[in-house]
């Protein structure tokens, strides 16, 4: 017969042990949770967008966990403007927000000291509209060079490198999954760099070369031209044919002047030759 004092004992063990896993799985998640609200999108949120009550709202967040500069207050965020795009659930922090009174629209997500300047694209230039507001793409410019002054020679050069893309059309919303075929692409970029784009556009055609965004390197290119594209850089023009020239030569005669004639001797004959000129005396 079995003992009911033990079974009871059993029992009383396995719900004892079980209310202790439920209550210390409770007392973990409230430690956990308590008192960190953050504020976070309730909403898909573009850059350069004014934030009010109906984007936003608190959510629980791990300690220990919570990022730098979030915030705790949905107030504190009325009337702020964001200076990149903020996926829902994702927590609003400083680094993410234009100065206090900044107004709204593509100028508040321009960095100091930086411009923005549009460029025309096409299908092929915009890199089939995948150059997307946030990508960074090098710039290339196919133009003259009249360096040569006998005649001038096309070229494309990588006149600018890693330059980020503000904005395609007039839209700031990024959608990686969607390319999109646009007439213009606003870029931002330093003063110097606006006035090489403003030349570059001026004397020749400007093409968009999309970067991977972690590439930050820049490299030094000579550019290339249409005999070194070809391979008939090292091919030179063959010699032009010698030329013959022909020298007239002028032969001045300058007769001799006579030679004193020698005395004859007595005891023999002779005859007076007179020859070119000159007269000699022949003995026999």
């Amino acid at each position: 017969m079995r003992n009911p004092r033990a079974i009871a004992m059993l029992v009383v063990s396995l719900l004892l042990g079980l209310l202790a896993a439920v209550l210390a799985a409770n007392w973990l998640q409230q430690r956990a949770v308590a008192g960190n609200k953050v504020v976070v999108a309730a909403v898909d949120i573009q850059l350069g967008s004014r934030l009010n009550a109906q984007m936003l709202t608190t959510a629980d967040w791990p300690a220990g966990s919570v990022p730098p500069g979030a915030f705790t207050d949905v107030k504190k965020l009325d009337g702020r403007v964001v200076k990149t795009t903020v996926l829902r659930g994702e927590p609003l922090v400083e680094s993410k927000l234009a100065p206090v009174g900044t107004a709204g629209g593509l100028s508040a997500v321009i960095a100091d000291g930086y411009r923005a300047i549009t460029v025309r694209v096409n299908d092929v230039i915009g890199v089939a509209g995948f150059a997307l507001p946030g990508n960074y793409v090098d710039i290339i410019v196919n133009t003259q060079d009249s360096s040569n002054l006998q005649h001038d020679r096309q070229i494309s050069k990588i006149v600018l490198q890693h330059i980020l893309v503000l904005a395609v059309a007039q839209e700031t919303s990024r959608d990686e999954t969607k390319p999109r075929v646009v007439n213009a692409v606003t870029l931002e970029v330093t003063p110097e760099q606006a006035e090489k784009i403003d030349l570059a556009r001026n004397i020749g055609t400007l093409s968009l070369v999309l970067r991977n965004q972690m590439d930050t390197t820049k490299v030094r290119v000579p550019g290339v031209m249409k005999p070194e594209l070809l391979n008939t850089a090292a091919e030179s023009p063959p010699p032009p044919p010698a030329r013959s020239v022909y020298v007239e030569r002028h032969v001045v005669y300058r007769p001799r002047a006579p030679r004193a004639r020698e005395p004859a001797q007595a005891s023999r004959d002779g005859v007076d030759v007179v020859k070119n000129g000159i007269s000699t005396l022949q003995c026999f």
